[in-house]
This record gives C-alpha cells, sequence and structure tokens, in this order.
C-alpha cells in the first residue's frame, strides 16, 4: 500500500459549490477527489476542529469513493495524532504555525506538506519568510505547482537571505523541500468522439450558434484586475473577424462579482469588438462547467495578474481536444507548448524597480490586494497583435485546430492526469517519511543541520510559558523546599463555600483538577506540614499527575488560603 497524508480540512478550501467560485477551491476539490480516487493507502485521513467537519469531510469524498476505506478522524486539538498517517497535507504555503506546534512535541513524529497557489500576497510572502525562521526540516515539503512559482519563491528566499546575513550574520538557510508537482485534471471526466459531439450541438442549439461559426471560449473569473483584462482579447477578437470574414463567437463562461463588473465588460465587448457575437454564462453552474468546452473551437486565456501562478483552465481545455491560445506568462509558460497545444502570445513588463512605491503601498495598507494587482496588471502587456495572429491561424485551419486539440488531449493524460499527479504526491511522502526516519543525519547528508527541539526552554520563544516570561514579577517562585501546612479555608465547608463562587465562577478557566487538589490535601495530612519535593515525590508516582500539574494546584490553593506556605526566615 502507499503512502498517505492525513489532509487538513476546511470545508471552504475544498468547496467549489458557493457564489465566490475560486481557482485555489477548483484545485483544492480536485486533489481531495483525485487522492480518493487514486490514492493507494489502506486508509484516509482527515485533521479537522470538530466531529462535524470530519463528517462533512466524508460526505465530501463518499461519492468519489472507487472501494470502501476506513476514514479516520485525527482532531485539530491533538496533533501528535497525525503521526499515525506521517504527513499533513495543508492547502497552502503558510505551514509555520503548524511547524511550531509540532515542536511541542517530538519533530520527527510527522512530516508537513504545503502547496502554493496565489503567491502575490504580504501573508504568503511573510509565510516564506519565515522558512528561514520556524523549525522545518528535511522531511518537510512545500509544493510548488509550476516551475514559475519555484523560481519565485527562491529569489524571494534568496533576497530575503542576504537581508538576514546582513542584519545578524551567518548563511540562513532553510531545510524545507521545494519539488514542483503540477495542478491536475480528471481526464476521465472530458469527453471525446460522438459524445462530445452531442454535447456541442447540444449547446450551439441552445445558445443560438449556426454549425459553421468559430466559437473562442473563456473560462474563468470576469473580473478585469484580478485575472484577466478584457481589452486585449476583444481587439484580437474584432481584428480577426474582419479579417476572415467568418462569424465568429465569443463564449466569456464565468461570473461576475459586482454587478459593475458586469456592465463595464459589456460595454467593453460592444464597443472594441462589435463585429464578434459575445454572450456571458454563469460559470460557477456545475453542469455547465463540466460541458461549456464542447462548444468551442479555440480556448483564449490571456492573464496578466501577478496571483495567477499554474493556470488550470488551459489544462481542462487541452483535456477536453481543444487548442489554446494563452498568454506567455507565469504557469502557462509550461503546460502550452507554443505551436504544438496552441500559441503563447508574447507579454511585457516595465523593467524592475519602476513600481517599489507599490509594494510599498501594499505593505503599509493604503492600496488593498485587489488594488495592488490591478495596478500590477495594468502594467502587464499582452500583444494584441501577436494574438490576433494566433487566433487567425486557427480560425482559418480547422486542421490544425485538430491535430493542436489531439497534441494538448495526450498532454493533459501524459502529464496533468490526477491519477499521475497523486503518485507523484505518494512518491513524495513516501520519501519525506524516508528522510524522517534517517532522523538527523538527513539534514547533515544535504549540509544542513536540522532543527532539534530544545529541552530547557519553549519550543517556540514567542508563545512561552507565561510562568517563565513573566517570572520576575512576583515576590516569591514556588520551590521544592518550601514548606505546605493547611490554611484558614481548608476546612470542608469553606471549602465548599469557595467551590461555589470564587475557584468555580471566578477562575473558571483554570486547569486544576478536583482530583489533584484532594490528593495534595490527603497528602499533607490534617495539621500536618509537608515540604513540595515531598508532596511531588508522593503524588508523582502516578502516571496522571505530572509534577507541573502539583506545582500549578499547590500555588492555586495558596491562592485562596487552602494552603499556606512557610514564611522563609
Amino acid at each position: 500500500m502507499g503512502t498517505t497524508a492525513a489532509i487538513y480540512y476546511n470545508r471552504e478550501g475544498y468547496d467549489t459549490g458557493g457564489q465566490r467560485l475560486l481557482g485555489r477551491q477548483a484545485a483544492g476539490e480536485g486533489f481531495l477527489k483525485g487522492l480518493v480516487r487514486y490514492g493507494t493507502a489502506e486508509h484516509l485521513y482527515c485533521q479537522a476542529a470538530t466531529r462535524g467537519e470530519f463528517q462533512d469531510f466524508c460526505r465530501r469524498i463518499e461519492p468519489w469513493m472507487p472501494r470502501p476505506r476506513a476514514v479516520r478522524w485525527l482532531p485539530l486539538h491533538q496533533p501528535q495524532a497525525l503521526t499515525e498517517a506521517g504527513t499533513l497535507y495543508f492547502p497552502s504555503p503558510g505551514l509555520s504555525p503548524l511547524a511550531w506546534q509540532r515542536q511541542y512535541g517530538d519533530p520527527r513524529s510527522y512530516s508537513l506538506c504545503g502547496v502554493t497557489h496565489t503567491t502575490a500576497s504580504t501573508a504568503v510572502m511573510q509565510a516564506v519568510g519565515d522558512l528561514f525562521i520556524a523549525p522545518f526540516q528535511p522531511w518537510d515539503a512545500i509544493v510548488c505547482t509550476s516551475n514559475a512559482v519555484k523560481t519565485w519563491m527562491e529569489s524571494l528566499l534568496e533576497r530575503w537571505g542576504d537581508y538576514l546575513a546582513q542584519r545578524i550574520g551567518g548563511t540562513p538557510h532553510t531545510e524545507i523541500q521545494l519539488p514542483v508537482i503540477p495542478l491536475g485534471v480528471d481526464c476521465e471526466a472530458f469527453l471525446s468522439g460522438e459524445e462530445a459531439q452531442r454535447v456541442r450541438h447540444q449547446w450551439r442549439q441552445r445558445l443560438g450558434i449556426p454549425p459553421e461559426a468559430i466559437v473562442v471560449l473563456f473560462v474563468g473569473r470576469l473580473i478585469a484586475h484580478a485575472k484577466a483584462h478584457p481589452v486585449p482579447m476583444y481587439l484580437a477578437l474584432e481584428r480577426v473577424a474582419q479579417s476572415t470574414r467568418q462569424p465568429l463567437y465569443l463564449i466569456q463562461s464565468g461570473w461576475f462579482e459586482f454587478p459593475e463588473h458586469e456592465a463595464a465588460f459589456k460595454q467593453t465587448a460592444a464597443a472594441f469588438c462589435p463585429s464578434v457575437r459575445v454572450g456571458f454564462l454563469d460559470g460557477r453552474q456545475p453542469d455547465l462547467r463540466r460541458s461549456i468546452w464542447y462548444a468551442a473551437d479555440i480556448l483564449i486565456s490571456l492573464a496578466d495578474n501577478i496571483q495567477e501562478t499554474f493556470g488550470l483552465v488551459p489544462i481542462e481545455a487541452m483535456a477536453a481536444g481543444l487548442p489554446v491560445v494563452v498568454s506567455d506568462w507565469n504557469g502557462y509558460k509550461e503546460s502550452v507548448r507554443h505551436g504544438i497545444d496552441g500559441f503563447r502570445v508574447p507579454t511585457l513588463l516595465p523593467p524592475p524597480g519602476c513600481a517599489l512605491e507599490l509594494g510599498l503601498q501594499h505593505f503599509e495598507g493604503s492600496l488593498n490586494y485587489s488594488t495592488y494587482i490591478g495596478h500590477t496588471a495594468s502594467l502587464t502587456a499582452v500583444d494584441v497583435e501577436a494574438c490576433t495572429q494566433a487566433l487567425k491561424v486557427l480560425v482559418e485551419n480547422a486542421e490544425l485546430r485538430q491535430q493542436m486539440g489531439e497534441n494538448g488531449r495526450r498532454r493533459a493524460r501524459e502529464v496533468y492526469d490526477w491519477q499521475g499527479v497523486i503518485a507523484a504526491y505518494e512518491a513524495l511522502w513516501a520519501e519525506l517519511a524516508q528522510v524522517r526516519s534517517c532522523g538527523d543525519t538527513a539534514g547533515r547528508s544535504r549540509g544542513v543541520p536540522t532543527v532539534s527541539r530544545p529541552q530547557d526552554r519553549s519550543p517556540y520563544p514567542l508563545a512561552d510559558d507565561p510562568l517563565r516570561l513573566f517570572s520576575h514579577y512576583p515576590t516569591h517562585t514556588l520551590t521544592d523546599d518550601r514548606q505546605v501546612s493547611w490554611g484558614a479555608m481548608a476546612a470542608p465547608e469553606a471549602r465548599r463555600q469557595l467551590g461555589a463562587f470564587a475557584m468555580n465562577q471566578v477562575g473558571a478557566g483554570l486547569r486544576v483538577g478536583e482530583e489533584d487538589l484532594e490528593a495534595i490535601l490527603e497528602a499533607i495530612g490534617e495539621g500536618g506540614s509537608r515540604s513540595v519535593a515531598e508532596i511531588v515525590r508522593q503524588l508523582g508516582r502516578s502516571p496522571s499527575s505530572h509534577p507541573h500539574r502539583i506545582y500549578r494546584t499547590i500555588v492555586y490553593l495558596v491562592k485562596f488560603d487552602i494552603l499556606r506556605l512557610t514564611h522563609r526566615s
């Protein structure tokens, strides 16, 4: 059986049924479906905060189960339970809190595996910066969905490492692995042959599109500042329509975030491509998402936004047998082979250093994220004339469209099918387990020391024991040589009064057990006196009575004068 990982489950990251359908949600759903269908491990594991969320996870994956498999719940507040799964998959690069949390136990007990989606936000960049600081191990990984993402991450780490070296000296390094594994598609879900032609005919009848018309399809959020500005696409399509004299249709399948965006898109289309029949469809509808590909002849996606990292839509179009015209941008550079699966249209940016104020304004908050990426996208030029020529060649050559579509279909099956992608994840998780089993030698073999768990201080200095952080506040600290005797409130009646009011109501969240309280009073004996060391020695024999609990309970009882400490001379 294969190696697997526990899935950190929060419904929002895997649900495509909401009103705001985002790329990371489609990718999350696809990944989860792929793991359930093609994972080879005997068990599936879910880390969730509540049993209700775990049950939601089970309901979600049940239709995808090809065979009965046990599904185990690993509660969020019990991270050491992850030892059973061996790896925790977290759908983000923000692994730093999880690495610190692991430090409170055995760092070798499990691996962490994150994945990149959008990388342009301040939060994600800070998460990458934390890779130098948080206690990551050689048995951890953040999956980069494209080489473009890995290059970005390595570049950011290099610049951040240079700063840290100048600031504190040394040579900063991170031990986490950065493998490249792409997102995937379920190629089996895409139609071909007569079935695809039947659905094509249904869609064209429904939309009133004649059989001889050429349909260009755009799929994705209909939002200029966060996906792709539509004007370059409209300009190119208008020029193709005028030069070829063929009936040309554009279907934009997606959704508008605000009503004013819808009005702007429709007005812009009418102004810049009046010769093209333009239609808009709600791409959030599941049936439409699955089948709209077959109404089209060409897929177009001129992404110009820095939050794009991979680009799943061209892969889906290729799986459906469509040739694609995309911008030469981010992950599109790797997924679409120019002249084979379609065409990549050149893009242009100003030289580095020309928009430093955008980074500052986003950091200080005067530009929110949407405005920041929108301003940056406005500086990205897509070559309209090159796009026009690529579209024109495909519009005029049905044989080329078919050949490129078949090339893309084969590429999708060979490189991007979830079955192969999940196999790559399982191989990664098995490798992490192997490195983890090697212990400290794993880091030394790569030329870096592994991060050990400190024995005499907090596993995470910024989340330390408050009794250590504020140890200079009190007059005294409880020590083993102090004598403890009964106080004025030790009598049963007085304790009942305290229990009803001061101890239960005012001190309601304190983790002091009634059994600890009674055990300490019993250990002292009526009217007697014992040293703290003697009490700890006597009660510490019980597995449930850790010395830390005994110290805490003694001070708690002193607080209410149930116990008193003998004053030092």
